[in-house]
């Protein structure tokens, strides 16, 4: 998403201690805009819908944004759009068949299968849990909401070097993991 989706939406006002408030809607975008496209694409094979798909459901975030009062909820209220919109596209899909003489040729290797990844990332999830509550912390702050190391430091109060070791540290008891081995 390399053009803006709405730039007029303005929620300047200060927010109580505590919430976290967007100054407009192309700030929440920005923010959170990477994070959102990599939900979409988990809900649609094509990287071109999950685009689509995001573009409709932040569409229909913009024109509720003044009725949001609770800004911490806003990724949860664009999750929900998403998978609406998503089970809309999916029931009132089309569905083209054709008769021919024989079967054509696949062009392209098959995609891999979705029942498959979502095994994986469920024994990978598994696998975070079981991580000590410190390196949990830091490894959903740096690779499930994607801060730096820097603003994971900040986040947990802790010098970049400790959040540098402990993942490390974390990482390899995730590479050690049995689970997970099948991924290696």
């Amino acid at each position: 998403m390399t053009t803006p989706v709405c730039t007029g939406a303005s929620g300047a006002y200060a927010a109580p201690a505590g919430h976290r408030r967007y100054a407009s809607f192309s700030s929440y975008v920005q923010a959170r805009g990477p994070v959102l496209l990599r939900t979409a694409r988990s809900l649609t094979a094509n990287p071109s819908d999950a685009e689509d798909l995001l573009q409709t459901a932040l569409t229909k975030t913009y024109v509720a944004w003044e009725r949001i009062e609770d800004h911490r909820a806003l990724d949860g209220y664009v999750r929900r759009a998403l998978l609406n919109t998503r089970t809309s596209q999916w029931r009132k899909r089309k569905v083209d068949e054709y008769a021919c003489g024989e079967v054509p040729e696949k062009e392209a290797p098959p995609a891999p299968d979705p029942a498959e990844q979502q095994s994986l990332r469920d024994a990978m999830w598994r696998a975070v849990l079981r991580l000590p509550d410190r390196q949990r912390a830091m490894v959903v702050l740096r690779y499930y909401e994607d801060l730096s190391e820097a603003q994971t430091a900040e986040v947990l109060g802790v010098s970049v070097g400790t959040v540098k070791s402990a993942v490390s540290r974390a990482l390899g008891k995730l590479r050690a993991d049995p689970e997970l081995a099948p991924v290696h």
